[in-house]
């Protein structure tokens, strides 16, 4: 009688994971093209994605110009996010980082209230104030690469890690602060705007938009997994890692720079989106019971891809006269399981 194999058990247990995260992923994507606050009839959308014209010129529109770059900057937002997540949770060897501990997303914040309020503010002009537009991305990318620059001065000569987070989150702190002083001075338009802003939007991208939004996210994926060893030595400890030979500056810089690029971006194009890179990296490990990063990063890039898809979903419910914003459904997704890590992490007295 032959005995079962684990590890042959374990593989196709992968595999038969992948399989059905990347079969609901495709679902949730196609679902994410038939649900919005618009009524169009099924047999239209088939349609108007097999390429013929519909019967109301509107309904084509509203699924090409609207529904597919939205659903398209859903992917790339939990993608990217929850694998900026994953980054940030091994080098800090913390449960709780996210994308934002760095202060990534205080700077992006920054160069937006920077255009926002300050720049309008001293112009007179309005213009500038309207979410989406070009000068706010390039703001919010500014500010954000502001901060990482003063985080990759400090880990030049810093050592300790946990140092490193300290002062991130020092200068989120400090960039907060900025904007609050801002937002103080600002008229009621101004803030407004920016207030809209923070709340997160996956609607606002538009098909020119994505094709900068597409090399970018996808370059911070691809350092992503070409840091795959170094992640995996950084699981056993920064001393454990130089026996090794491995160069711990260079590595926080590559991982630095790959979640910089990841959440920067993200952040630029849709305003900042709460709770998703903490909580689906937690997800993919209660799923695939693997520290491996080879394993990690793929399931957290596809289960991150179905949570904002179906958050997406839910923001645009039929019956729903506009969308909700983006960050109060991931907001109520994400705090059980973050609240659900604290209660199985007793030991966690804080983020320090």
């Amino acid at each position: 009688m032959q005995t079962e194999n684990p590890e042959y058990n374990s593989g196709y247990k992968k595999v038969l994971l992948f399989g059905t995260l990347s079969a609901i992923l495709v679902a949730v994507f196609i679902a994410s093209l038939f649900t919005g606050t618009v009524n169009i009839p099924v047999s239209e959308i088939i349609r108007i994605l097999a390429g013929s014209e519909a019967s109301r010129p509107e309904w084509g529109i509203i699924i090409t110009d609207l529904r597919i770059p939205r659903a398209m900057t859903a992917l790339l937002a939990g993608t990217g996010l929850s694998v900026s997540g994953l980054l940030m949770q091994t080098v800090f060897r913390n449960p709780l980082a996210g994308p934002y501990v760095l202060g990534i997303s205080a700077g992006a914040s920054l160069g937006v209230a920077t255009v926002v309020m300050g720049f309008s503010f001293i112009s007179g002009k309005t213009g500038l104030s309207q979410p989406g537009t070009w000068y706010m991305v390039m703001a919010a990318w500014a500010g954000s690469g502001l901060v990482l620059m003063l985080i990759l001065l400090v880990s030049f000569r810093v050592r300790d890690i946990m140092t490193i987070l300290i002062l991130g989150i020092m200068f989120g702190s400090a960039t907060g602060a900025m904007v609050n002083v801002m937002q103080y001075f600002s008229t009621e338009s101004m803030l407004k705007s920016f207030m809209i802003w923070t709340m997160g939007s996956l609607g606002g991208v538009t098909s020119g938009q994505l094709r900068i939004m597409v090399p970018a996210v996808g370059g911070g994926l691809l350092l992503s997994f070409a840091s795959v060893k170094l992640l995996n030595a950084m699981l056993l400890g920064e001393n454990y890692s130089r026996s090794l030979g491995m160069n711990v500056t260079m590595a926080r810089i590559l991982v630095f720079f790959s979640t910089s690029l990841l959440a920067g971006t993200i952040t630029a194009f849709c305003g900042p989106i709460a709770f998703v890179g903490i909580a689906v990296p937690h997800l993919s490990r209660l799923l695939f019971r693997n520290a491996d990063h080879a394993v990690l990063l793929p399931a957290t890039m596809l289960t991150g891809g179905i949570v904002m898809l179906g958050s997406d979903i839910i923001a645009r419910l039929p019956g729903l006269e506009s969308s909700l914003p983006i960050n109060s459904v991931t907001a109520l997704l994400g705090i059980p399981v973050v609240i659900w890590i604290v209660i199985r992490n007793q030991k966690i007295t804080g983020i320090f």
